[in-house]
């Protein structure tokens, strides 16, 4: 081999797959698992797409013609929350309408429209990313301007944008962020969600002068409602929508269990086992638990801070002792706890600080009074969140 020949370089690991790719062979098994009814242009049933969702409650599934060897599956649930929840969203898509999921920060709204989306299409890839510089092109289309200075309008110098892709095939489309989008920006789907189609003027006078969509195209928007303020929705637009709010997880354990889950699949992609004690979890989820809720486990009262103590903060956090516990030992991992909260509570208002240390004056001390020793530990640290 001479100096300018190289091997072939391995195609790079993915960090995160698709749902579609990261659950394909439950998509699969309940695609032949329930040969019931389903809308036009849907992969799975209606009541598939809930099981894939919210998972078969440990039961295995068998498909249809005996329980062979191979033949069974339970489908492990994705989703934390109320199944009465999915399936209104699911009933929302089957009707075509538009579909908003609002809610706080960090209740896995995008992790649910993407779970959504891959279900009921196949895909989830076809998203576009609400920001203040999203422009209407986004949602309608733009033009590949080599083609269009050479030939002048046509069909095949139109840029699909993800929306008017998903009108031609049927397909679901996600608008992740739709209230951070200028107001006319968002005013672009209300004719889309009311005509179904897409007219293309400069096109007019020949056959793509405008785009039909296909049965089964629908939208799956999201918006968090610490943004209702960013670039309110029309009320046109918002009649156009099946309004959901995604909720944060009201069990306890449910919740603990989801942190743990998806913080050990963090730290084992960054390369290392996952090391953090089920007790120091179980402090985590606690605090963030009061915080959020503005009242303890035990019936105290707590100052709420104005930062959202969201699940997907705590998985955060979990993830981040993870590292620490792998790749910087040396000591306690509940010693490094403080630090990464007050990181979480500062990121918005100073006097959230405050906050969290009239929560060790509160809630820690009392435990720690208590007699309970992770607690104690938990109270001599107070000094280092100063």
């Amino acid at each position: 081999m001479t100096l300018t020949e190289q091997p072939a370089a391995a195609a790079p690991a993915r960090q995160v797959l698709p749902a579609e790719e990261r659950y394909a062979a439950e998509l699969a098994f309940l695609a032949a698992q329930d040969p019931g009814p389903r809308p036009p242009g849907w992969a799975l049933t209606p009541r598939a797409v809930v099981t894939f969702v919210c998972g078969s409650d440990g039961t295995e599934l068998a498909l249809p013609g005996g329980g062979k060897s191979g033949t069974k599956m339970a489908i492990a649930p994705k989703f934390v929350g109320e199944r009465a929840l999915v399936e209104r969203c699911v009933v929302t898509l089957a009707g075509e309408r538009g579909l908003l999921l609002t809610g706080e920060p960090g209740t896995a709204k995008s992790m649910l429209s993407e779970l959504l989306a891959a279900a009921v299409c196949g895909t989830s890839a076809l998203t576009v990313q609400g920001t203040a510089g999203t422009t209407e092109d986004a949602f309608r289309y733009g033009w590949n301007y080599a083609l269009l200075l050479a030939q002048g309008p046509s069909a095949g110098a139109l840029v699909d944008s993800p929306v008017l892709a998903a009108m031609r095939t049927g397909r679901v489309v996600r608008v992740e962020e739709i209230t951070r989008c200028l107001p006319e920006v968002q005013d672009a789907l209300v004719s889309i969600l009311s005509d179904r189609r897409i007219s293309v003027p400069e096109l007019t006078a020949t056959e793509d002068a405008v785009v039909s969509a296909a049965p089964g195209f629908t939208v799956i928007a999201t918006a968090n409602l610490r943004d209702r303020g960013v670039s309110e929705m029309s009320a046109a637009l918002k009649r156009r929508f099946n309004f959901e709010t995604v909720a944060p997880i009201a069990d306890a354990d449910a919740e603990a269990t989801l942190i743990r889950r998806q913080a050990v699949a963090a730290v084992q992609r960054a390369g290392a086992p996952f090391g953090v004690d089920d007790a120091v979890l179980d402090a985590l989820v606690t605090v963030f638990r009061d915080l959020r809720d503005g009242r303890s486990a035990e019936g105290w009262d707590v100052e709420r801070p104005s930062t959202v103590m969201s699940t997907a903060e705590a998985v955060q956090v979990a993830a981040s002792l993870g590292v620490s516990a792998a790749y910087l030992p040396g000591g306690d991992v509940l010693d490094l706890l403080p630090g990464h909260l007050l990181g979480v509570v500062r990121k918005e208002d100073p006097a959230d600080h405050a906050r969290l240390l009239g929560y060790w004056d509160g809630p820690v001390r009392r435990r720690a009074e208590d007699g309970s020793a992770m607690w104690r530990r938990l109270w001599d640290l107070r000094g280092s969140l100063r």
